[in-house]
């Protein structure tokens, strides 16, 4: 008998506590929605393996957990807190990125800096909350709805973080479709969202081969922190565009995005281990974060219905909204509310500029609050 005691104690079932309970049921939770809803499946069914992963019971010292020094996970996460992962993310991103629907209209640019609205105003709100200012700065920016550019940002200034607030980031990204129509209904009129808005013209081969290279140097002047995300975002882009390095841009938004999408899903969600993850500061990301995101939404929607007082060709509000960087699931909402309205009225190419300027934009607001943090 003593020695099945001792068999079950030293197994998973002897030392789970509620907490790893806790976050496995929300690691199933993540595997549901991506498999079953189809909601992000490319990174919630890696983020939701990997929290189960992390929240397997196991003795400390054995070199399992992934922070413990010598185990296997811990040496994959190290590209997570030193800001690898992101960047390289953001190089497949540029490779698969057309940045035409933006070019064509340039003042719906604005749109996307107006979502960044939310980062701001939820950094004032978590310092008002009593969170240190890099961890405001952190949380701050999950209403840019950018994984990525989040992650880089947290393993910067509150490493400590990083789990609650990707996960949050992330779960947002997912719910796009449940989080955004009800702001932008509320916001629009009936006729406002019945806009038709005016072709785009043709951008020409040489506009899309020059922006890469002139929006990375006005982006990195105006925010040089930005730099690692900004610049591996434009070379993928440019890659893309230029036609002579083909087979490079195919490896950047296959290959190298795929592998590394799977890292970072997998370490992101094995840092969640529920004594580390499960405290009174990740039930305030994940408000702030909702808060932000919400705002970061409000924002584009008013901005468009504010440049609509002073533009003859109108703006449809409901692209505003896309100006948040979840690309292209915002955008796709765009289209989905715009054509519930009317079934005539396409919107998914005018609301991928906002959507794309969003990318941008967010990562030059992650790189203006890291650089006042310095």
């Amino acid at each position: 008998m003593d020695l099945i005691y001792q068999f079950l104690h030293n197994t998973g079932f002897g030392l789970v506590d509620y907490r790893h309970l806790i976050m496995i049921s929300v690691g199933i939770a993540f595997l549901y929605l991506g498999i079953a809803k189809h909601y992000e499946p490319l990174l919630l069914v890696p983020i939701g393996f990997g929290i189960l992963m992390g929240n397997i019971p196991v003795f400390k010292g054995l070199g399992l957990g992934i922070y413990e020094e010598t185990s296997v996970l811990h040496y994959l996460y190290w590209g997570v807190r030193q800001g690898i992962y992101p960047p390289l993310i953001f190089l497949g991103i540029g490779a698969m990125t057309d940045f035409s629907t933006m070019l064509a209209r340039p003042k719906l640019m604005l749109l996307g800096a107006a979502a960044q609205l939310g980062i701001f105003i939820t950094f004032l709100a978590a310092l008002a909350l009593g969170f240190a200012p890099k961890e405001a700065a952190s949380i701050g920016i999950i209403g840019g709805a950018d994984g990525p550019t989040a992650i880089f940002l947290s393993a910067k200034l509150a490493p400590e973080l990083i789990g609650p607030i990707a996960i949050a980031a992330y779960s947002y990204m997912a719910l796009v479709p449940v989080i955004q129509p009800p702001i932008m209904y509320l916001l629009t009129t009936k006729k406002e969202r019945l806009i038709h808005m005016s072709d785009p013209r043709q951008v020409s081969k040489r506009e899309k081969i020059i922006f890469p290279v002139l929006g990375f140097l006005l982006c990195c002047f105006v925010a040089p922190a930005a730099l690692p995300l900004l610049g591996m975002l434009f070379l993928g882009n440019l890659l893309k565009e230029c036609t002579v390095t083909d087979r490079l841009a195919v490896t950047a938004r296959n290959a190298v995005i795929d592998t590394v999408t799977i890292l970072l899903g997998i370490t992101v969600g094995a840092s969640t281990q529920g004594d580390v993850f499960l405290t009174a500061k990740s039930i305030g990301i994940f408000v702030l974060g909702a808060a932000s995101f919400m705002v970061a939404t409000a924002g584009g929607v008013l901005f468009a219905k504010f440049m609509n007082l002073f533009t003859k060709d109108k703006i449809n509000p409901l692209i505003g909204a896309a100006g948040v960087s979840a690309v292209p699931d915002s955008a796709r909402v765009v289209q989905l509310i715009g054509n519930r309205e009317d079934p005539t009225n396409y919107l998914l190419m005018h609301a991928m500029a906002p959507n794309i300027s969003g990318v941008i934009g967010s990562a030059i607001a992650a790189g203006v609050l890291w650089s006042f943090m310095l």
